[in-house]
């Protein structure tokens, strides 16, 4: 006997429909918003040389303002009434059309008659989206043997407050980065402990570890860091890594070829992560362990061993997360300074399926989101920068309304397991 898959005809005519003329009124919001607000005769330039780099140097790009924002409306258009007209079963096709076509036209309107450097942009959504992608990571692999951290913020502040104090004082970046990887596997241990060992609640632990790691390190950063600055709190930060020939590659140089360690670990980590899970036979004891446990363990696979070694090594890519903040980018410890960033990560995990990959692509669209409402301050456009700084909270709502419910986690994820 063998499993079918039943399709509604009417289900997937209302799909069909409420899909389609959400991409319509999408068309008509764009022309409405950007169009109508788009001088004729306007250029926008586009910007693909990035101030200091050592790619090679090429023009930039300069396109008609309203032209370019009337194409994107025509196309989304056309993308509502072929929905409506035939239908198209890939909703990320959909998502991804209205995300690109919305996205130039909105950087075409905001930056008319100006320059909007593209390449630094792009750079910058890769950098930003560094923590939020680890904090992915660490979700994807512990969810994948079933259980649920959430304590992903708490554990990469703890980390990042490690890190910074560990590199003060030893004057090593390096020596900072391991304490950092650490602190995140020691805190994820913790969690382990009492979700595997006890059976408690995994949100409630997690939820614990958020509240613990904020208070603590708000406790020792006012208490002990801002009086001791010089001995505490001021490590530096890793040095740009440029990657020889590969970083003179224009717009894709300085973009990939221009980080420092912890992005190319990032960068490290989806590969070797994704390759472990879907193609070594450590990767399906793990989908196992979420997807039947008991049928593991009748195989004679070790589910409390292989969901201890998943969570922790989850920890520890968060623990590498959370040094992103200090050593990575900033160099000192402020109060709260992940700002979410792992709660995103956790969004970033559904919208990528629990997928690495999927995991990683997700994280970019919410890096993208933060960076761009920095970018855009600049170019001073006449929105209150209140709403900007909402951007990657706005996305992350709107990808988790149309994600949530059609994205399936592991069968037995959540749940406690007993012998």
């Amino acid at each position: 006997m063998t499993n079918t898959t039943v399709i509604n005809p009417e289900a997937e005519k209302r799909k069909r429909i409420s899909y389609g003329m959400t991409l319509l009124i999408a068309g008509v919001l764009m022309y409405l918003f950007f169009g109508v607000n788009t001088q004729a005769g306007s250029q926008t330039t586009f910007g693909l040389n990035l101030l200091g780099s050592q790619a090679i140097p090429i023009s930039d790009l300069i396109v008609p303002a309203q032209t370019t924002v009337y194409l994107m409306v025509a196309i989304i258009v056309f993308a509502g009434a072929y929905q409506l007209a035939r239908g198209v079963r890939s909703t990320g096709l959909l998502f991804g059309i209205l995300a690109l076509t919305f996205t130039i036209a909105f950087l075409t309107w905001a930056a008319q008659d100006k320059s909007f450097n593209l390449t630094g942009m792009l750079s910058s959504s890769l950098v930003r989206a560094t923590p939020i992608a680890l904090a992915a990571l660490c979700g994807v692999i512990s969810e994948r043997a079933a259980v649920i951290n959430i304590g992903v913020e708490g554990t990469m502040l703890m980390s990042a407050q490690a890190a910074v104090v560990v590199a003060t004082i030893t004057k090593n970046l390096y020596a900072g980065l391991i304490a950092a990887i650490l602190v995140g596997g020691l805190v994820a241990a913790f969690h382990a402990f009492l979700v595997i060992r006890f059976k408690v609640d995994q949100i409630v632990s997690g939820v614990a570890i958020n509240i613990f790691g904020a208070g603590f390190t708000s406790f020792t950063s006012s208490k002990f860091l801002q009086s001791a600055t010089d001995t505490l709190n001021n490590s530096g930060t890793f040095p740009i890594i440029s990657i020889p020939i590969l970083s003179k590659i224009p717009v894709i140089g300085p973009t990939f070829f221009e980080n420092n360690i912890i992005v190319y670990l990032t960068l490290i980590l989806v590969v070797v992560m994704h390759i472990l899970l879907f193609y070594t036979p450590w990767g399906l004891r793990t989908r196992a362990v979420g997807e039947h446990p008991k049928a593991a363990d009748t195989l004679g696979v070790n589910v409390y061993l292989m969901r201890y070694v998943n969570v922790i090594f989850g920890g520890m890519i968060a623990g590498l997360g959370g040094a992103y903040f200090t050593i990575g980018s900033v160099g000192r410890f402020d109060e709260l300074m992940t700002s979410g960033k792992g709660f995103i990560g956790l969004a970033a995990v559904i919208f990528g399926k629990w997928n690495p990959i999927g995991a990683y692509a997700s994280s970019l669209i919410f890096g993208f989101a933060d960076s761009l409402q920095v970018k855009l301050q600049i170019l001073r456009i006449p929105i209150p920068s209140e709403f900007l700084l909402m951007a990657p909270y706005i996305v992350t709502m709107i990808i988790l309304t149309g994600v949530v419910g059609r994205a399936i986690p592991p069968a037995a994820d959540g749940q406690p397991y007993e012998k």
